[in-house]
Order: C-alpha cells, then sequence, then structure tokens
C-alpha cells in the first residue's frame, strides 16, 4: 500500500511540474527589470515599437526580437528607434498596466508608432495558464468578466478594441500608425497562414483608424519558403514561437522590406544605407 501511495505522490507531483513547465514556457517578464528605452533627440521624429517578447527577448535564454534589432536599418541621425515592447504581454495586458499610457505620452505628431500582438492574445479568458492575458475575440465593444487570483474583478475587452486604442490614442497625437500582424510560428508558415484571424482583425483595426496594416506573418512566411526549412530551423531558440539573434535580424529584415510596401512607403526617407538596401516584400493576401 506505501508502494503505491508513494507512486501515487510521484506521478501527481511530476504532473504538477510539468504543468507548472509547460505554463511557464511564455513567463511574464518582471517590467522592473527592463531597462526603459528613452528619447535620445525630442527634435526628431520617433519610431515607437510596441509588442511582445517577439519584439523584445532581451538575450534571455538566447532568445532576441526583431525590435532590438531593427535600429541599424534607420538613420538615427533622422529618427528615434524606441523599443517599448515587453516579454509576456498581450495587447490587453500591455493596455492595463498601463505601459500604453507611458507609450502615449512620448508621442507627438510626426512620430511613428508599430503595434504587434498576438503571441499572449488567445485562449480561455478566466484560465490560469492564460496569466490573465488573454482577451476577447473580435474587434467590437463587448467586454467579459475575469476575476483574478487576487480576486479582483477586470472587464476584459477583445483583442481589437486595445489595438484600437493604441491605434487611435497614436493618430490623436499625430502619429502615423502601424498596425502587424504577428511573426509567424516555427510550425505554422509551411503548410499554411499562421494567425488569420488576427490579422483580419488587425486590417479591420487599422481601416477604421485610418492607420496602415501590414501583414508582417506573410512577409515573415514568404521570406522562410525562399531560405527554406533547414535553414528557418536554426532560427528559432525555443520550440517555436521566440527567434535568436540571427532570426531576430532576420525578422527585422521583413519588418523594413514590409514598411516599404506600405501606401507612400512613410519611412522611406528615415532608413540608412543597409536600411535603403533592402528589397520591397510586398506579402500575398
Amino acid at each position: 500500500m506505501k508502494i503505491h501511495q508513494s507512486l501515487l505522490l510521484f506521478l501527481l507531483i511530476s504532473s504538477a511540474t510539468s504543468l507548472i513547465a509547460a505554463e511557464d514556457e511564455r513567463p511574464v517578464v518582471d517590467a522592473s527589470k527592463v531597462a526603459v528605452e528613452k528619447i535620445k533627440n525630442a527634435s526628431l521624429p520617433t519610431f515607437h515599437i510596441v509588442g511582445d517578447s517577439t519584439v523584445k527577448s532581451g538575450g534571455s535564454k538566447g532568445m532576441f526580437g526583431w525590435g532590438e534589432r531593427i535600429t541599424p536599418f534607420f538613420d538615427t541621425q533622422k529618427i528615434n528607434v524606441v523599443n517599448h515592447a515587453i516579454g509576456g504581454r498581450s495587447a490587453r495586458t500591455f493596455f492595463t498596466e498601463g505601459r500604453w499610457d507611458k507609450v502615449a505620452a512620448q508621442v507627438k505628431p510626426g512620430d511613428f508608432v508599430i503595434i504587434q500582438f498576438g503571441h499572449n492574445d488567445q485562449g480561455r479568458i478566466g484560465d490560469p495558464a492564460n496569466k490573465n492575458r488573454a482577451d476577447g475575440k473580435g474587434i467590437g465593444d463587448e467586454t467579459v468578466e475575469d476575476t483574478k487570483p487576487d480576486g479582483t474583478k477586470e472587464l476584459v475587452h477583445t483583442f481589437g478594441w486595445y489595438m484600437a486604442q493604441f491605434a487611435s490614442g497614436s493618430k490623436t497625437k499625430g502619429a502615423t500608425v502601424i498596425v502587424c500582424s504577428p511573426i509567424p510560428h516555427k510550425q505554422r508558415w509551411e503548410t499554411g497562414r499562421d494567425f488569420e484571424t488576427l490579422a483580419e482583425w488587425d486590417q479591420q483595426v487599422a481601416k477604421n483608424n485610418d492607420a496602415l496594416f501590414l501583414d508582417l506573418t506573410m512577409v515573415v512566411t514568404d521570406t522562410y519558403k525562399k531560405i527554406g526549412r533547414d535553414k528557418v530551423e536554426t532560427l528559432f531558440a525555443d520550440k517555436g514561437t521566440h527567434t535568436t539573434d540571427e532570426g531576430a535580424q532576420t525578422n527585422a529584415v521583413c519588418v523594413v522590406a514590409g514598411l516599404k510596401s506600405l501606401a507612400g512607403s512613410p519611412l522611406e526617407k528615415f532608413f540608412s544605407e543597409k536600411g535603403s538596401a533592402v528589397k520591397i516584400n510586398s506579402p500575398a493576401k
């Protein structure tokens, strides 16, 4: 009997450990330990980058985001590049933690704001594994009440509602807004498109708020198809979400190539020699 009880206890502990490990694959980064990037020259326009860990990972466990490798593509004598992204955030938590308010306070006329969320936004509201990051489906004004672990309640909006707050808030300040669909997972670029529904919501939010839409998912997918599976495998630092330094550089090129495809190419005059050398990539719809 004691042997069976010990075995049962071992299995329970092992299962719990496995569950925690699975939940912690995308941990929420402690914001207090992330250096805040500052605008170096207030007289210049600023390219503000807003997103999650696929945009900024900080080198943890060999992971880097494209926002950490995009500055060399810009002429910093003409424009500031500031990466506000932080790991573990969804559009919902970037908004509710007050991080967006801090970004909006810095935005001024002539600036650019590029926004990419989606990796942490999906899942069921109220599921502890989602760490209160999941937001509602769609772009409407409907809300769902979520009870947090500490007992407090939060009215959770749709993914599109949060994205619209970022877009409209930036437009009000006189900035040009670029709404991006997320970079694809390692497993999802070969057999169809990743983030199809989220991309549709992003595109609609951009349209409704007079913003630009960049289907970054498909720009990166197109690049991955050109370089092939074997090479793509080396660009990821984990099971299929976060990129290595080389992967981040590859995706940064994709972002620049996609920016050049936007109507009027509004950032064209701000590219460095390296950025100007990047060829335009207009993703297939």
